[in-house]
């Protein structure tokens, strides 16, 4: 259980402390599980009170799937800003984003949300990919690139989360052949676009 001890929290950190408990339980047991009474359970508050946050378990599910959008999309951002186009690693923003849907469960839980009537499940992830890519690429063709290969990335990701494994296996492949191609999907992609543009450095 989360420790809080009945301390008296603004509504921003028992918000924050709510969905850090969703994501553990989400991690641990499953889409299905993430529910306001499991969560209050967690973090020792009441039904009622994680109700006013969330209003039902339909919005802890969307404000999770945001809460797990923008924690990956921020990392990413962070890693790209540290280093020169030419010098990011695209493997690793790769196995970020497969990672997220995958053991950081975002795949399971936006597949759940869509099979239980959430139509707008994935709105909250490309909210936050709509935002890193409109922050790192301010000029329009770069955008749209960087639009286009998101695209090809979370397909592959969530697609890889729910049946990669078994797969892979059937195929012969190694398990982690998908984040290969998207690998080298996008750097193509981008070596490509630049050299259009008269040849500025990739990856």
């Amino acid at each position: 259980m989360v420790s809080i001890a009945k301390k008296r929290l603004s509504p921003e950190e028992s918000r924050s402390v709510a969905l850090e408990a969703a994501r553990q339980i989400l991690i641990e047991m499953g889409p299905q599980a993430v529910t306001l009474k499991a969560v209050a359970s967690r973090i020792d508050r009441t039904h009622a009170n994680l109700l006013h946050h969330f209003g039902s378990a339909a919005g802890l599910q969307k404000a999770l799937a945001a809460y797990l959008a923008e924690t990956v999309c921020d990392t990413i951002a962070a890693k790209m800003t540290s280093s020169p186009p030419g010098e990011r690693n695209v493997r690793e923003i790769v196995d970020l984003a497969f990672d997220a849907f995958d053991s950081g469960g975002a795949g399971a839980l936006a597949t759940w949300m869509a099979a239980t009537g959430n139509e707008d499940a994935l709105d909250p992830i490309l909210d936050a990919i709509h935002r890193l890519i409109d922050g790192m690429a301010p000029d329009a063709h770069e955008k749209r690139l960087m639009h286009e290969d998101t695209l090809a990335l979370v397909l592959m990701a969530m697609g890889d989360a729910q049946l990669g494994g078994p797969m892979a296996e059937a195929l012969g492949l190694p398990r982690d052949t998908a984040r290969t191609l998207a690998t080298e999907l996008i750097t193509g992609r981008i070596a490509a676009f630049w050299a259009e543009q008269g040849g500025k450095p990739v990856q």
